[in-house]
């Protein structure tokens, strides 16, 4: 195996565990960190960046100390903490567990920066891969699943990473600070758009509702295995030159400007065209630039070199290597050249700030959803840093040969992504068989993303929690469908699978972030009504669907989240969701449902039973939700028509979200 190939497969493998890690820390800072929201997203936020910022002292670090042993010693680092996180200890230790995994993989990288001129194959892999096993675990994480065979497959890759990290490389070149640049504008734009499994099944859901029923489909991980090999094909096939340079970039702003727009009907093209366009423009950047000139007309020499010591035979091997460790090959900074250590800083510095750029973004376009300002302008701004980047890595009047071969590649990871489409559990549409019932239980229960008071994200627990209860319909709040702050889970998909009930989605915030209704009888007639924001943060809609039980016998049911604008309640929303519901029913049997921010006796509580609705919990009144280690408020609530007789409203204890859910059985009026 070629030097490269041992530089490539190393990196790639160090940035599926960063990845990993990312997806505990990013939702442990809201869960944990934000300790239920109380905590102010300012604060968060700032806290969010400073490990970014730190990491920004560590090309000095390494100049001093040399690049060789930092990025061991952060390596070995960064496996200990992802390795520890697939035991998932939940709260402060899980959080201090993902930070110093994550700070570890960011001083890693900077240290691998230093020693790698050519990291963009490596770079590409690692996403590619990382997407790959994220679909075909169908969203959920090894390092959430625990079990042996978690354990086994992460430390299998932990110890591989390892040796990766401990065999020795052929020297680097003065190039690649482009490329390094790039790092992590890319991770962010793969994490919410390009190599997003979960946006893809989102996606495909709106594209088989046509507007009617958005069931679980078959196949809705179909586009991940596309999205993989462009992504691939792209970053590897080497940089395009004259005028279609242009139309890597091109595509990735178009696929950026699609998700922007907030429509789940765009989604998938989206994710498709920014994948193409994001492994082009990594592309580009992979031949010296115009600050790496004076390397141009050695690169052939220095490609020829390493081919031909990486082909010796294996004493002649293990000799190269040692004069490469001895010589320090810009790998240690205080026996290299001035020229090399000046390159190996460089890049350092490229892939320190380009992380910043991930957390900036990040914290910029997710911040929104508590703050209030438009945040549609940050992955399209961002998309526009790695274009601008990208076009203006000037090529060389030579093609650098690759480490990997392009198809084969694409090829092997875009077939390991395949088998997540061909193994996706569908949810049979429930059927009416023996006519139509004489009770309904509801739950209602917002769920946090499928996070417990913990930061866990326990899918078993929160499965559970509904479970006990029986339940013939389940009205969702705080629905995440693939929130890259969040970790990337369809939680929805996810908890439909294992409820074993098919869902209907209502899309708030934006296209994968809203409310859902599940159902054991077939629903139709699906309708998703915005609520007036009034200066709202966060959007609202209630979600209405028509439940077939049978014989012509029908019921309505309006799954809600009320978001109340700040300092004030949630009025104009309440009477806007009863008009809205009492409307949709006409006349049928009705159950509205959901987190409404509202206390009995409020006014934006007083809104549903003005409008004739029946508070379904009353029995059982005081019956406080939230939080859930200490209910002390009654904001989660079931209203219903006049003719449901409500029995037996429980809201059982549990820890699986902020929230306790609410379940209640209604016997429907005699036909």
């Amino acid at each position: 195996m070629r030097y490269r190939q041992l530089t490539t497969g190393s990196l790639a493998l160090g940035v599926v565990l960063l990845i990993d890690v990312l997806r505990v820390w990013l939702p442990g800072i809201i869960t944990i960190f934000g300790q239920a929201a109380s905590t102010p997203a300012e604060v968060m936020g700032a806290f969010a960046l400073g490990w970014f910022v730190l990491a920004m002292a560590v090309p000095a670090l390494v100049r001093r100390v040399g690049a060789r042993r930092v990025t061991v010693v952060a390596a070995v680092l960064l496996a200990v903490a992802r390795l520890a996180l697939t035991s998932a200890p939940g709260g402060r230790p899980q959080l201090w567990l993902a930070t110093a995994g994550l700070f570890a993989g960011l001083v890693w990288l900077v240290g691998v920066a230093g020693g790698t001129d050519r990291p963009v194959p490596g770079l590409a892999l690692g996403l590619a891969v990382n997407a790959a096993v994220h679909a075909l675990l169908d969203t959920y994480d090894l390092v959430w699943r625990g079990g042996w065979v978690a354990w086994l497959l992460s430390a299998v890759a932990v110890v591989l990473f390892l040796l990766g990290t401990t065999l020795p490389v052929a020297p680097p070149g003065p190039g690649g600070a482009r490329s390094w640049l790039l790092a992590g504008p890319v991770l962010l734009l793969a994490g919410m758009v390009a190599l997003a499994p979960a946006l893809a099944q989102a996606g495909m859901s709106y594209l088989v509702a046509g507007g009617d029923v958005a069931r679980s489909p078959l196949f809705g991980l179909a586009p991940v295995p596309v999205a993989v090999a462009g992504f691939l094909l792209a970053a590897l096939a080497g940089p395009t030159r004259g005028r279609g340079r242009a139309l890597g970039p091109a595509a990735l702003l178009a696929g950026v400007v699609l998700f922007a727009l907030d429509s789940g009907d765009l989604l998938v093209a989206a994710m498709l065209l920014t994948a193409v366009g994001l492994g082009a423009c990594l592309a580009l950047t992979d031949a010296p630039g115009r600050a790496d000139a004076a390397a141009d007309a050695d690169a052939p020499r220095r490609a020829d070199d390493a081919d031909v010591a990486a082909d010796a035979d294996a004493r002649g091997r293990a000799d190269a290597a040692a004069d490469v460790a001895g010589a320090g090959a810009g790998a240690e900074g205080a026996t290299g050249t001035d020229d090399t250590r000046r390159s190996a800083a460089r890049r350092g510095y490229a892939v320190a700030a380009g992380m910043l750029l991930f957390v900036l973004g990040a914290v910029g376009y997710y911040s929104a959803y508590d703050l209030g300002y438009p945040n549609a302008a940050v992955p399209v701004v961002v998309a526009g840093v790695v274009a601008a980047v990208a076009l203006a890595a000037r090529p060389s009047g030579h093609r650098r040969p690759g480490p990997l071969p392009p198809l084969r590649t694409a090829g092997g990871v875009a077939a390991l992504a395949l088998l997540a489409p061909l193994v996706a559990d569908e949810v049979a549409v429930a059927s009416n068989r023996e006519g139509p019932p004489e009770r309904l239980t509801v739950v209602a229960y917002n769920i946090r993303m499928g996070f417990g008071l913990d930061g866990r994200f326990d899918l078993a627990a929160l499965s559970a929690a509904i479970d006990r209860q029986r339940p013939d319909v389940v009205l969702l709040s705080e629905v995440d469908r693939g929130w890259l702050l969040n970790g990337g889970h369809d939680t929805l998909d996810l908890l439909s699978d294992r409820l074993g009930m098919p869902y209907v989605f209502g899309p708030a915030a934006d296209p994968v972030w809203g409310d859902a209704v599940l159902s054991r009888w077939p629903v139709t007639d699906l309708r998703s009504r915005p609520l007036p924001a009034l200066g709202a943060p966060t959007g609202a809609q209630a979600l209405a669907v028509t439940l077939d039980l049978g014989d012509g016998v029908r019921a309505a049911v309006v799954s809600t989240h009320l978001q109340p604008p700040p300092d004030a309640g949630p009025v104009a929303q309440a009477r806007a969701v009863a008009d809205f519901a009492t409307g949709y029913a006409a006349g049928r049997p009705l159950v509205v449902a959901g987190d409404l921010n509202t206390e009995p006796g409020d006014e934006a509580f007083e809104q549903f039973t003005a409008a004739g609705l029946v508070d379904a919990l009353a029995v059982a009144r005081p019956l406080a939700t939230s939080p859930a280690d200490d209910p002390r408020q009654q904001i989660d609530h079931v209203f219903v028509s006049p003719g449901l007789t409500a029995t037996d409203p429980v809201a059982p204890r549990g820890e699986a979200s902020d929230h306790l859910p609410v379940a209640v059985t209604l016997t429907l009026p005699p036909r």
